[in-house]
C-alpha cells in the first residue's frame, strides 16, 4: 500500500471510530506526550510534503509514528498550513502539540549581531559564515550602509535579505538623527554626517568619547584643518578590507589616496566604516569645545590638547608608556 493510500485509510479509520472506541485511541494518541526524551532541534526543508515532514519527525525522534502523524494532519485539517523551518520541540510534545507548532510557524530565532565599526566587506565575510542562512552576495554592500546591530533571522532566510534590513535600519537610524541634529556644523548632507561617524566610530570605543571627538573633528573642519585621523590612513591602505595587520609608518601618511586625511584637506569621499547609532548621534551633536588634538593616554581612552605644543608633550608621554612603540589612532605629528 502506497503512503498517500495509507494516510487514507489511517484517516479513515480515526474518523469512522470517532463516537467509539478507536476514535478513544486515536485522540490519546494524538494528544498523549510523544517519545521524545529531551528538546531537539528539527529542520524542515522548505516545500516539504505532508509525508516528507511526517517521515523527518519521526527520523528524529519526535513522533511515534508518522502515519498516525499524517492522519491526524488530515483529519484536524491542518496539513495544509504547516510550516517549513527549524524548529525547537520540547521533550514529550504530543501530535497535537508539534501540529499546532508548525501551524503557527513558531520557528527558532536565530540573531546575528553586526559590531560597529566593520567595514561592509567585513561585515559580508561574516555574513558569508553565517549557518542557516542561504544565498550569496556578489560584492559588499556601500560602505557606511549597514548598520550594526543584532538582527533576528529564521533558518533559510537569505543574506540579501538581511542586507536590506540592515540597510533599511542604517536610512531610518540616520535619517532620525539628520533631523535632530545642531545647527551650524560643517557639513551639508547627512552623507556627509555619516561619513564623519564612521571615523569616530573606528577612532574610539569608549562611548562617553565619541562627543568629544566629534567635536575635535568639527572644530578641524570649522578650522580648515586636515582631519589627520588614522583609521583613515588604514582604510586606503587595505581598500576597506579590514584591518592593517601592523603598526602605520610615517611613510603610510603620505600615501596618496582621497581617503587619506592627512593628504587629503576635509571629508573622505565616503564613510570608512559602519558607524552605529551612538556615533551619529555624537557627531550630530558634539561636544562643544576648543580642542583640536588627542592621542590615547595608555588606559583605554585619550587626552585632548587645544594647541599643537600640549598635543606633542602628550604624544610623548603615550610613546613613554607604550615604550617607543607606533602612536594610537589620533596622534596628529604637525599641524
Amino acid at each position: 500500500m502506497g503512503w498517500g493510500l495509507r494516510i487514507f485509510a489511517g484517516t479513515l479509520v480515526l474518523a469512522v471510530g470517532a463516537a467509539g472506541g478507536i476514535g478513544v485511541w486515536g485522540y490519546q494518541r494524538y494528544s498523549a506526550p510523544g517519545p521524545l526524551e529531551q528538546s531537539e532541534t528539527v529542520i524542515i526543508p522548505r516545500g516539504s510534503g505532508l509525508e516528507a515532514i511526517a517521515i523527518t519527525l519521526g527520523d528524529s525522534g519526535v513522533i511515534g509514528s508518522p502515519l498516525v502523524f499524517a492522519a491526524a494532519a488530515k483529519l484536524s485539517g491542518t496539513f495544509r498550513e504547516l510550516k517549513a523551518g527549524e524548529y525547537q520541540f520540547p521533550a514529550g510534545i504530543s501530535i497535537e502539540g508539534v501540529l499546532e507548532q508548525m501551524r503557527q510557524g513558531r520557528t527558532v530565532v536565530r540573531r546575528f549581531t553586526v559590531p560597529e565599526g566593520l567595514t561592509s566587506a567585513q561585515v559580508v565575510a561574516l555574513l558569508a559564515r553565517e549557518t542557516g542562512l542561504t544565498g550569496d552576495l556578489s560584492k559588499p554592500p556601500k560602505e557606511g550602509s549597514l548598520l550594526p546591530e543584532t538582527y533576528h533571522f529564521a533558518y533559510g532566510d537569505s543574506r540579501a535579505a538581511l542586507i536590506e534590513r540592515m540597510q533599511t535600519a542604517m536610512t531610518q537610524a540616520l535619517g532620525e538623527a539628520w533631523k535632530n541634529r545642531d545647527q551650524n556644523l560643517p557639513f551639508e548632507t547627512p552623507q556627509q554626517a555619516l561619513t564623519l561617524a564612521s571615523i569616530v566610530e573606528k577612532e574610539t570605543g569608549i562611548a562617553a568619547e565619541r562627543p568629544r571627538v566629534a567635536g575635535v573633528f568639527v572644530n578641524r573642519l570649522e578650522a580648515g584643518m586636515k582631519l589627520q585621523s588614522d583609521p583613515t590612513v588604514i582604510y586606503a591602505l587595505t581598500d576597506g578590507s579590514g584591518e592593517l595587520g601592523r603598526a602605520l609608518t610615517r611613510n603610510d601618511w603620505k600615501f596618496e589616496s582621497p581617503y587619506n586625511t592627512y593628504v587629503a584637506t576635509g571629508l573622505p569621499p565616503g564613510p570608512i566604516a559602519n558607524p552605529g547609532k551612538a556615533s551619529i548621534q555624537a557627531v550630530m551633536k558634539p561636544e562643544r569645545h576648543e580642542f583640536l588634538y588627542f592621542v590615547a593616554d595608555g588606559t583605554g581612552g585619550h587626552v585632548f590638547a587645544k594647541s599643537l605644543a600640549d598635543h606633542n608633550r602628550n604624544v610623548t608621554k603615550w610613546r613613554e608608556v607604550q615604550q617607543g612603540r607606533q602612536p594610537d589612532h589620533g596622534e596628529t605629528s604637525s599641524d
